[in-house]
Order: structure tokens, then C-alpha cells, then sequence
């Protein structure tokens, strides 16, 4: 069973709509007692780092999600949710993450950008992976959608395994152990972004 955490912090809906599409049941989950009767959790995210987090302290879901991310269990974070993995985040302040994944999150640095570029990073682009089961049967580099303005910084870079190049190359994709995350929504990338769930379904 695949639990999607709802902390009032992310378009759940279009999660679970993603997860229907592949014929799977996907429970949106609030109480953080039941995240370790779950196979799999996902952790979603739109908006800014420092209220995630404040919405998970609110909902005693910290302690739950980090016991979870023990058990050995898959787990994959979404965009906010795949940045609230690391240690930190400098958006808005500095804020402490959930320290699963060793790293930061800081700004686009529009100062190294080689043309003028909108931030947030919006739209469609590529992302060239490294081989994981999350990108089983998926070319090497390939489009997704992407919706942010920060982007995270492993401190390992084994923990790196999709990058993906506005202004300069950024992480999009990690891992570490049974703990992943992707930056772009892969519940709006079509085709691509289904495989990738798929995929996490079979992990």
C-alpha cells in the first residue's frame, strides 16, 4: 500500500490521480501513526520550505516520517517534498529540513546564469539520469515538468542521480538508500512522469 502524506502542503489530489492512472490505490494519509503500516510513502510539496516544515511539526509527522525512512522502506519526495529531505534550506531564512539525504537547499544563482532567465524555473526540461530503478525503461536524459526556485545541493554526489541544466546544471533527482526524491512534478509530465512512478511502485 502507498501512503501520500498530507500535511496541507501539496496537490495531493493530482498525486493520487497520477497513481489511479497506473491502476494503483494511493491513500492520502494524515495520521502519522499509520505511516508504518504503509509499503511505500510519498512526501508531496508546493510552497515554501519553512512552512513545510512548521505544517509537519503542527502534525507530529517529523518523528513518524524519519522512523519510516529507517525501516529500510521505499519512500520519494516530490519537489518541496523531494528539498525537505535535506538537512537544510535557505529560503526565506534558514531552516532545518528532515536530514535524510546529507545536503542544502539554496537559490538559483541567476549571477552564473549565461543568458537572462526567469526564476522560478518553470515549464518543461531535460533531465539526464544515471541508472536507477526509478528511471527503468527511460532514455538517458528526457523532459519533465518543473515548477521551482531553489534547488538542493548533495554534499555526496553518489546521492545525485538526475541533473537537469537552467542557467547552469542542478540536481534534480536523488538518492540514498531506500530514500529518493525528483525536483520536477512527475504527476504532470505525461508519459515520463508516470514511468517514474511505475517504477517506484517496483522498487
Amino acid at each position: 500500500m502507498i501512503a501520500i502524506v498530507d500535511y496541507n502542503m501539496g496537490n495531493l489530489a493530482s498525486v493520487q490521480n497520477a497513481f489511479a492512472k497506473l491502476g494503483k490505490s494511493a491513500v492520502v494519509e494524515s495520521d502519522p501513526e499509520k505511516f508504518k503500516n504503509y509499503d511505500k510513502l510519498i512526501l508531496p510539496g508546493v510552497g515554501a520550505f519553512g512552512d513545510a516544515m512548521e505544517h509537519l511539526r503542527e502534525r507530529n509527522m517529523i518523528a513518524s516520517i524519519k522512523e519510516f525512512a529507517q525501516s529500510g522502506k521505499p519512500m520519494l519526495g516530490i519537489c518541496l517534498g523531494m528539498q525537505l529531505l535535506f538537512e537544510s534550506s535557505e529560503e526565506f531564512g534558514n531552516h532545518e529540513g528532515l536530514g535524510l539525504i546529507k545536503g542544502h537547499v539554496k537559490a538559483f544563482d541567476t549571477s552564473r546564469f549565461s543568458e537572462p532567465l526567469k526564476v522560478p524555473h518553470m515549464g518543461w526540461n531535460r533531465m539526464f539520469t544515471k541508472e536507477h530503478p526509478l528511471f527503468k525503461g527511460l532514455d538517458d536524459e528526457h523532459y519533465l515538468y518543473f515548477v521551482h526556485s531553489f534547488h538542493v545541493a548533495c554534499e555526496k554526489e553518489e546521492d545525485s542521480i538526475g541533473q537537469t541544466i537552467y542557467g547552469y546544471e542542478f540536481t534534480s533527482a536523488v538518492a540514498c538508500e531506500n530514500v529518493m526524491g525528483i525536483q520536477p512534478h512527475p504527476e504532470k509530465s505525461h508519459k515520463n512522469g508516470l514511468a517514474i512512478l511505475n517504477n517506484f511502485i517496483g522498487v
